[in-house]
């Protein structure tokens, strides 16, 4: 997000950067068909939000989506709104398909990161057989496409496991961090009747050590759809939960080798659910299609975010947060997925520069908070680290004043892309961000992202340049949310976005579309709340947690 702008360009691509990015090659590749000279981001962006354009299916061919079926049509004949349900309704996928398909001589697939445990690699080959374990136990208990799957558990790699092992059955997964306390997790996971519960015995956080032992117990007990438990030991060796219902050790489950079977399910079949705030009532079930998370994870990631095959892909987020699920989505342009369970600034401030530093991270997500804090630490992480390898910081959740954004450029790194994605939990994605070609001016982003037909409306509905408005957004997006959970009319859903423009996507953040294309994202035009500098979107904001930690950054 941004408020105040400065005109002077911080940092400029070369020439050699700009044509070795993904968007440059993607502009290559589509330019006979869209007839869109190479290197004009205005013209490809208008064609990306035409009905029909054929822009998703092109970001599906870039990506070497493995699919079966037809990319026509866009949409189903009886589905035109702006729901995520309904697209490519001749296309079969799966979500964990794209994702294992990394090559071990680039790099491992996963880095784990703790505050007490020697960092973990985990190899590609590894990350495949584990979650055809995973996937395989599932199937053996009788779990299958539409059953629900839930986390408690903090950023390991056992999460990602869980995530793609249940996305390769078809199961929709769900998730809450540690640090919920068993009231709010019951809020979430009673509404979605989970049958299985993959929960970690604790967790470590700033130095203690945080037994979740209890709360898992309450858990079990209390969530009477939930018919087997799988823990995940981080503080004991063996846990006895006396609960109702089967326990399985971890390691029990992934020590049994299997062959990976990803199951080919329809575009929009749900791939997980995630979680509004509960502020105004019960926690909003967000459900989101596999096909349109996998579409638009790559767009971001390969064309806005500009990560590559070999790259190192770390932003430091919980697991209850739409940056995490994410993040994980790097897997599906072979990059290496970064993980870290713990504090952000223990030991020391710097801890988060170090980890980028240890782990030779190409890309480094963090909050404007993390950025404002390092620099009134007096932190020079360039000067303190080996940041050679970092191409890219990208921040989100709230205001980075013009100062930050020098001090990035003085204190990190002065070939450095700062990038400000700013979207919501809602699409599961950013409206506005980002884009490898265009230069960077402080407190400016860059561009409205490709195939998000935002605009800036004033109260008459009326597009406005250079002038505050409304975010909206005019076209649908397959990253939309397929439906909210336990809504059958659709009233809450029509609530959240549609009771202020008829048929538009209101997201509820003031912007300014500037006449150059670039934004400034001014902060919220409705009434959700703001805490420890996180901005989330207009259906989703901070949960309630009796946890320890401090929440991370969402967009």
């Amino acid at each position: 997000m941004t408020a105040d702008v400065d005109d002077d360009e911080l940092w400029t691509p070369s020439e050699e950067r700009r044509t070795a990015s993904g968007l440059h090659r993607f502009m290559t590749q589509v330019a006979d068909r869209s007839g869109i000279p190479v290197g004009d981001y205005q013209a490809l962006w208008d064609w990306s939000v035409q009905p029909g354009s054929g822009f998703w299916p092109s970001v599906a061919e870039f990506g070497n989506v493995v699919a079966e079926g037809d990319w026509s049509p866009e949409r189903a004949p009886d589905h035109s709104g702006f729901t995520g349900a309904g697209w490519f309704p001749g296309i079969r996928l799966n979500y964990a398909e794209q994702a294992l398909r990394g090559d071990d001589t680039r790099g491992p697939a996963l880095i784990q990161v703790s505050e007490d445990r020697p960092d973990v690699e985990v190899s590609w080959a590894e990350l495949r057989s584990r979650v055809a374990s995973f996937a395989t136990q599932l199937r053996d208990w009788g779990i299958g496409p539409g059953d629900r799957v839930a986390g408690y558990l903090p950023s390991i790699t056992e999460t990602v496991v869980a995530l793609l092992g249940s996305a390769a059955v078809g199961a929709v997964w769900t998730c809450c961090a540690p640090d919920y306390g068993a009231d709010a997790v019951v809020d979430r996971f009673s509404q979605v009747q989970p049958r299985v519960l993959v929960a970690a015995d604790g967790y470590r956080f700033a130095g203690r050590d945080i037994d979740c032992t209890a709360t898992l117990r309450q858990l079990a007990q209390r969530l009477p759809s939930v018919e087997q438990v799988i823990v995940v030991p981080r503080m004991h060796g063996a846990v006895d939960l006396d609960v109702p219902v089967p326990v399985t050790p971890w390691a029990a489950i992934i020590e049994v080798r299997a062959e990976l079977t990803c199951a080919r399910l329809p575009f929009d079949h749900p791939l997980w659910i995630l979680y509004s705030s509960g502020t105004s009532g019960p926690p909003k079930g967000i459900v989101h299609s596999q096909g349109g998370i996998v579409v638009e994870h790559l767009k971001w990631l390969a064309l806005h975010a500009d990560v590559r095959a070999g790259d190192r892909f770390f932003w430091f987020s919980s697991t209850a947060w739409v940056v995490w699920n994410a993040s994980v989505a790097a897997l599906m342009v072979g990059a290496t997925v970064v993980l870290y369970d713990g504090s952000p600034n223990r030991p020391r401030a710097d801890r988060l520069w170090e980890i980028v530093a240890s782990t030779a991270a190409t890309q480094f997500g963090t909050s404007a908070g993390y950025l404002t804090a390092s620099r009134q630490s007096g932190l020079a992480p360039g000067s303190e680290f080996d940041l050679g390898e970092l191409r890219s910081v990208l921040y989100s959740g709230s205001v980075l004043p013009v100062d930050g954004w020098r001090w990035v450029y003085s204190h990190v790194k002065s070939d450095l892309w700062l990038d400000a994605p700013c979207g919501g939990t809602d699409v599961g994605t950013s409206f506005v961000g980002g884009n490898p070609l265009s230069p960077v001016r402080a407190g400016e982003i860059q561009c409205r992202l490709l195939g998000a037909r935002v605009e800036s409306w004033d109260d008459d509905g009326q597009h406005a340049v250079d002038r505050v408005g409304e975010l909206v957004v005019t076209a649908p997006m397959p990253s939309m949310p397929i439906r909210f959970w336990n809504d059958p009319d659709g009233s809450r859903f029509h609530d959240a976005y549609f009771n202020v423009f008829p048929g538009v996507w209101r997201h509820g953040d003031w912007i300014t579309i500037t006449s150059r294309g670039t934004a400034l994202v001014h902060g919220r035009s409705d009434s959700t709340i703001n805490r420890h500098g996180v901005r989330i979107g207009s259906a989703a904001s901070m949960p309630h947690s009796t946890g320890s930690r401090k929440s991370p950054t969402a967009w």
